[in-house]
């Protein structure tokens, strides 16, 4: 699909929607006028109004729409919303079904519906904005609007000197064939990890000073990756001290330690977590079968998984969450249900849905493409999980999308309550700042509505 603007520059709303509506099509962006499929997206300046309009051919197929604004309103926003809607418009012309998020492509659709609430609109308000101007479908606005009254709650913690910390360990025992994260794996790179956690330990004690005359406090501390846990129960007992020796936690409210790979973890390692604090575990099988366990490249098994979420439980871990993706390699409706059914019987307070994102940094891309869902099929699978799982009394707390994602669906956290990750929903929703150490992460400074990023 090529991609031509006229009269005016804004190419990134477009071709992000463009992307998103023909995700099985290249995507070219042209300098001049072209012949064949793409799409004309044109901006105009009137006595009144600011109009974009847009003409889409596809297969033989042309679509035309127009969509306008006053001028007195025509900000950056507001000329952005009516590019794409008049894009998306055109292109229901020429396509055979609506996609689930309309004309939006951004990655926090909530960040509408949480701004509507907090404006004093009501839920209904809400989800008429996000259904009647970026054509989203009635089950995606209303699974924005729920995750964004946990968004309102969870800002209601917050003072202003809060912000979050983040500590980043990039090694995994493999690298998954879907992983596109900075990470890498211990069997290639494991000689770089007593060094690298030397380096982390001077920026921990560097950084707790620098906390300590800024007078910022820490509301949430979340220790990710790759796997942390690949480090040992020594390494881990020295990270988890040095943490508590830098940091003053008093007003921390969550400390979380991704787990993940269960073939990580032993009773003698949940024992130093737990001793060093951690309040929130994550043990996250991403599959129950066995057989899409061997094609994404885990060497554990879902037998591991139900071990190790009991070893958590019974030693008294308050909160553990699971995370699982639709859409991986292998993976049929009735095995991603058969998965839903086992996860939900090891009754974990968090379970995360992921959608498969297929990006360039993951071995996936480059290969067994060919045994995907398709995404008829990961709509299947993202259905039956919100049915199940609103049945068995979790509430949607965080969404948030990604580029290449099957189907164009989206990455949703599920909570039973009272147990919303608090740092999932200040990261994602851009609460307050987060402050990222060691590699892989990224730093968020949040100055009222400005969001500068430091990776």
């Amino acid at each position: 699909m090529k991609l031509y603007l006229k009269n005016h520059t804004e190419r990134y709303p477009v071709e992000q929607l463009q992307l998103q509506l023909f995700a099985q099509e290249p995507s070219e962006f042209c300098t001049e006028p072209f012949t064949g499929d793409g799409t004309v997206s044109s901006l105009s300046r009137g006595k009144h109004f600011l109009t974009a309009t847009a003409k889409v051919t596809y297969r033989g197929r042309t679509g035309f729409a127009s969509n306008r604004v006053r001028l007195e309103d025509a900000d950056v926003r507001a000329t952005r919303r009516i590019l794409q809607r008049s894009y998306y418009l055109a292109a229901m012309q020429v396509l055979d079904a609506a996609p689930p998020w309309g004309a939006l492509s951004g990655v926090r659709p909530t960040k509408l519906s949480t701004r509507c609430l907090s404006g004093g609109g009501s839920e209904k308000d809400a989800e008429r904005l996000l259904r009647e101007t970026y054509f989203v479908s009635p089950a995606r606005a209303k699974l924005c609007v729920d995750a964004s009254r946990h968004t309102i709650e969870a800002a209601k913690l917050l003072d202003p000197d809060d912000l979050s910390v983040y500590i980043g360990i990039p090694f995994c025992p493999t690298r998954c064939a879907y992983c596109s994260f900075v990470s890498q794996s211990i069997e290639r790179f494991g000689e770089f990890l007593p060094a690298y956690l030397d380096a982390l330990l001077r920026e921990i004690a560097h950084t707790g000073k620098l906390l300590r005359d800024s007078g910022f406090h820490i509301r949430t501390l979340y220790i990710g990756g790759g796997t942390p846990t690949t480090l040992s129960s020594a390494q881990m007992a020295q990270l988890l001290e040095a943490i508590h020796t830098s940091f003053d936690l008093s007003r921390c409210l969550e400390f979380t330690v991704e787990g993940g790979r269960p073939d990580t973890l032993d009773e003698e390692k949940l024992r130093v977590i737990k001793a060093g604090g951690a309040t929130r575990i994550s043990i996250n099988p991403q599959t129950m079968s066995d057989k899409v366990l061997a094609a994404v490249g885990r060497r554990h098994t879902a037998r591991d998984v139900e071990e190790a979420m009991a070893l958590a439980t019974g030693m008294g871990f308050p909160h553990v969450n699971m995370d699982l993706i639709a859409g991986l390699p292998a993976d049929t409706p009735e095995g991603f249900r058969h998965t839903m059914e086992q996860v939900l019987s090891l009754a974990p307070t968090n379970i995360t849905v992921h959608t498969l994102a297929l990006k360039k940094a993951a071995t996936l891309y480059y290969e067994k493409r060919a045994t995907l869902p398709t995404a008829p099929m990961v709509e299947e699978m993202l259905t039956y999980a919100s049915h199940s799982l609103r049945a068995a009394g979790y509430h949607p707390y965080y969404l948030y999308r990604q580029k290449y994602m099957t189907g164009s669906f989206e990455n949703v956290g599920w909570s039973r309550h009272g147990y919303d990750n608090l740092y999932n929903i200040y990261m994602m929703e851009e609460l307050h700042s987060i402050l990222s150490l060691g590699s892989g992460g990224v730093t968020k400074t949040i100055f009222g509505t400005q969001v500068s990023r430091l990776t």
